[in-house]
C-alpha cells in the first residue's frame, strides 16, 4: 500500500448529498475483474443510457482532469458495503476525499486502501465546492502529518484523525501489516510467557 504523507492536486466538487456506493460503482460491475471495474466509476452519473457523457457533470469536465481529490457533500459514500467503492476511485487516481460526513463502512475501507477521508465543517466544505466550481482545475493541499488542508482559496483548516489510522497511512500499511511488523516481539513474548507461565 502506498504511504500517504501529503498531496497537492486538482480537486473536483460533487454537490449531491448522500452519494451512495451504488452510484460510485453500480452493482452490475462488481463481478468484473478489478481492471474492468473502472468502467463502472460513477457510470450512471457520468453517462446517459446511450453511453454519452452527461452535460453539467463535473466528473466529465476536462478542466478537472487529473483530479486526485473529491470534495463531496453530506454522507458521502453511504449505502451498501462494498470495498470496490474505494478501490475503483483509487484506480482512477483519487487519494483523498473531503466531506462533512461519510458512510461509516466507506470511511473505514479508505484506511485499508491507502486513501484519506477528511471531515471538515459543512459550511467550509460548501465554500470549497463553490470555489472549485468557479475555478475548475484549482488545486488543494492535504498534509497528514500536520493534519491540515489548504483550500483553493489558500485558507488552512485542520482535521481530526485517529492516531493509529494516521500511523498506518503514513507508513503505508494496513492494521494487519502493522501487526506483522511486530512479529519478532510477539514471538519473544510467547516464548517468555511459555517459560514463565508453563502451567497455562
Amino acid at each position: 500500500m502506498e504511504p500517504f504523507t501529503s498531496l497537492t492536486a486538482v480537486a473536483v466538487p460533487l454537490d449531491q448529498r448522500n452519494v451512495d456506493t451504488d452510484q460510485i460503482i453500480p452493482a452490475r460491475f462488481l463481478g468484473m475483474p478489478r481492471a474492468q471495474q473502472l468502467e463502472g466509476f460513477f457510470h450512471d452519473m457520468r453517462l446517459d443510457r446511450s453511453g454519452r457523457p452527461r452535460e453539467g457533470v463535473t466528473l466529465n469536465n476536462p478542466e478537472y482532469s487529473g483530479a486526485r481529490i473529491i470534495v463531496g457533500n453530506d454522507n458521502f459514500a453511504c449505502g451498501s458495503s462494498r470495498e470496490t467503492a474505494v478501490t475503483v476511485m483509487v484506480d482512477k487516481g483519487y487519494r483523498a476525499f473531503v466531506a462533512p460526513s461519510f458512510g461509516d463502512i466507506f470511511f473505514n475501507n479508505c484506511f485499508s486502501n491507502g486513501v484519506l477521508p477528511v471531515r471538515l465543517p459543512a459550511d467550509r466544505v460548501a465554500r470549497i465546492r463553490v470555489i472549485l466550481h468557479e475555478l475548475p482545475g484549482a488545486k488543494m493541499s492535504i498534509d497528514l502529518a500536520t493534519q491540515t488542508v489548504v483550500g483553493p482559496d489558500g485558507r488552512t483548516d485542520t482535521f481530526e484523525i485517529d492516531s493509529f489510522r494516521k500511523e498506518c497511512l503514513l507508513k503505508g500499511v494496513d492494521s494487519i501489516a502493522l501487526t506483522l511488523g511486530y512479529a519478532k516481539d510477539i514471538a519473544a513474548f510467547e516464548q517468555r510467557q511459555g517459560r514463565e507461565l508453563s502451567w497455562l
